[in-house]
């Protein structure tokens, strides 16, 4: 959500399930398998909760959502910007971080709630210096060698370079890999291609697990919520019951 103190606009929900430990490690936008009548509703309650405050910024609204009865509850706000950002911006072509800076700079809010529309698919996939193969564990360490897809559907932030020291004194995100497509189907095929032509040598990074998820026929269906990745890593590198998680 943005406001402006005056002025509030949504600019739609992501799809935050896949998560370990309560972290989450891959989102999208929009949220598939929500309907139209619980997207509407879900996102008029943002924008409201932000009206009936009088919020100034950006900020981020989050839910657990129930497929079986299709009822959603709130969790918190955090306000501020958040890392999966991008997949908001990529499929609705507005500058958070830059709508976020004017109004912190006291501009009005630059937009209404009618000039923003949903075009397409993202997904997010955080790329951490951590080892998927030894139960997650952080990896300080030099990175070697930097391979990044160059592509107009794929966008990959990350402070990352070759000769770069990752230290060990701090979250052990690397980047952020982005990809776009019309569809989910489409967005997931050009993930995968994606994250092959992605390489980060010299320690051990979150892109292997990505890849399997990526192929999963399960994560490909949508049949997802916010305890399907630790039973997924139980069972091979497995799934039921829970919630899913939007924002």
């Amino acid at each position: 959500m943005l406001g402006d103190g005056r002025n509030f606009v949504h600019c739609f929900e992501r799809e935050c399930s896949l998560q370990r430990r309560r972290q989450k490690v891959w989102e999208e936008a929009p949220a598939f398998r929500l309907p139209e009548s619980v997207r509407q509703r879900l996102c008029a309650s943002a924008a409201d909760l932000a009206r009936s405050v009088g919020y100034v910024g950006a900020g981020t609204v989050e839910y657990l959502y129930d497929d079986a009865t299709q009822n959603f509850f709130f969790i918190e706000v955090n306000t501020r910007i958040q890392v999966e950002h991008p997949v908001t911006e990529m499929v609705t072509g507005i500058d958070l971080v830059q709508e976020m800076l004017k109004i912190a700079g006291g501009a009005p809010l630059s937009m209404r709630q009618e000039d923003i529309a949903i075009a397409g698919h993202a997904i997010e996939c955080r790329i951490n210096a951590e080892d998927p193969f030894r139960d997650f564990q952080p990896w300080p360490g030099t990175v070697e060698e930097l391979s990044v897809p160059q592509d107009e559907h794929v966008r990959f932030d990350s402070m990352l370079y070759e000769g770069y020291v990752v230290p060990p004194f701090y979250d052990s995100l690397l980047g952020k890999l982005i990809v776009h497509g019309r569809t989910r189907e489409q967005c997931l095929s050009r993930l995968s291609a994606a994250l092959e032509a992605l390489a980060v040598e010299g320690i051990p990074t979150t892109i292997p697990l990505h890849r399997a998820l990526a192929a999963d026929p399960q994560v490909a269906s949508g049949d997802i919520h916010t305890r399907f990745l630790e039973r997924w890593l139980e069972s091979k590198f497995a799934g039921a019951g829970g919630k899913r998680e939007v924002a």
